[in-house]
C-alpha cells in the first residue's frame, strides 16, 4: 500500500474517549459505534485518492475507522453509504473506492495476523506440533492456544484439556480458539508442514497476536466472545504499551 499524504489527523483518528482500562477508542463512520481501535479496521487514502485498508493502523495522514463485518461493508459500498461517510471523513469528494475493497480488507487483515504469527515463530515464542503443545500446556507454559478451522474435534479437545490442566482451570470452559483459517493457509504462511494446532508461550506474545486476530475475527463476523478473554486483555495491555512507543 502506498502511504497517504502526511496530513493532519482527522477527527476520526482522534480518540473519542480516554478510558485507560480500554485504551484508545474510535468511532465507526458507518454505525457511529465507539469501540477500541483494536476492534476496528482503519481505512486510509492514498495520494491518488484511492481508499485502501490499513490493517496495521500505521499509515500516515487522515484515516477513517469502520467497525462492521465484511458483509456489512459490502452492503454499505453497494448502496453508497460508505462513499458518503468517507467523503465526510476525508473532507474530499474525489475519492476512489474499489469494488474489491471488502476482499482487500480481508486479505490485509489476514496478512497482518499471519505476519504477526511469523514474527512470534522467529522469536521462538510460537509452539507447533500437537505433542509439543500438549507437553508445554501441561507444564503451564502455554498462554494462548489456537486450532485451524479444519482441525479435528478430538485433537482439539485433547489439547484444550492439557491446557486446562496446566492452567489449573480444570472444569472451566477454557479452550483454544478455532481460527478462521485452515491448515493449508497456516502451513503456507509459516513455512511448515501440516500446521493444525499452534500455541504461544507467553502472555506478551499472546497479546501481540490478539490485536490483529481480533480485528480479523470481528470483520469476518465471528462473535467477539470467541476470542479468549485473557488473550484479549493481554492484547489491550500490549496495545496500550505500544501506543506509547508508536509500535502500531
Amino acid at each position: 500500500m502506498r502511504n497517504p499524504r502526511n496530513e493532519p489527523l482527522a477527527d476520526h483518528d482522534i480518540a473519542e474517549a480516554t478510558d485507560p482500562s480500554n485504551g484508545p477508542e474510535r468511532r465507526c463512520i458507518l454505525s457511529g459505534r465507539i469501540a477500541s481501535r483494536d476492534e476496528l479496521l482503519r481505512l486510509a487514502i492514498s495520494p491518488d485518492g484511492d481508499v485502501l485498508p490499513d490493517a496495521l493502523a500505521k499509515a500516515p495522514g487522515r484515516g477513517a475507522w469502520v467497525g462492521v463485518t465484511q458483509a456489512e461493508l459490502t452492503e454499505a459500498l453497494a448502496n453508497g453509504k460508505l462513499k458518503g461517510a468517507l467523503a465526510r471523513a476525508f473532507k474530499n469528494g474525489k475519492i476512489a473506492i474499489s469494488e474489491t475493497l471488502p476482499v482487500l480488507a480481508e486479505q490485509a487483515l489476514t496478512r497482518a495476523f499471519l505476519d504477526r504469527l511469523g514474527l512470534e515463530m522467529r522469536s521462538g515464542r510460537l509452539i507447533l506440533g500437537s505433542e509439543r503443545i500438549a507437553s508445554e500446556a501441561r507444564m503451564g507454559r502455554v498462554a494462548a492456544l489456537y486450532h485451524a478451522a479444519d482441525a479435528s474435534d478430538d485433537g482439539s479437545r485433547k489439547l484444550d484439556q492439557a491446557w486446562r490442566v496446566g492452567s489449573e482451570a480444570e472444569g472451566s470452559g477454557l479452550s483454544g480458539l478455532r481460527l478462521p483459517l485452515d491448515r493449508a493457509a497456516l502451513s503456507v504462511a509459516l513455512g511448515r508442514d501440516n500446521v493444525v494446532h499452534l500455541a504461544l508461550a507467553d502472555a506478551a506474545s499472546a497479546g501481540r497476536v490478539a490485536i490483529p486476530l481480533q480485528r480479523l475475527v470481528i470483520f469476518l463476523g465471528a462473535p467477539a466472545a470467541s476470542l479468549d478473554e485473557d488473550a484479549c486483555r493481554a492484547g489491550d495491555d500490549a496495545a496500550s504499551a505500544s501506543m506509547a512507543t508508536n509500535e502500531f
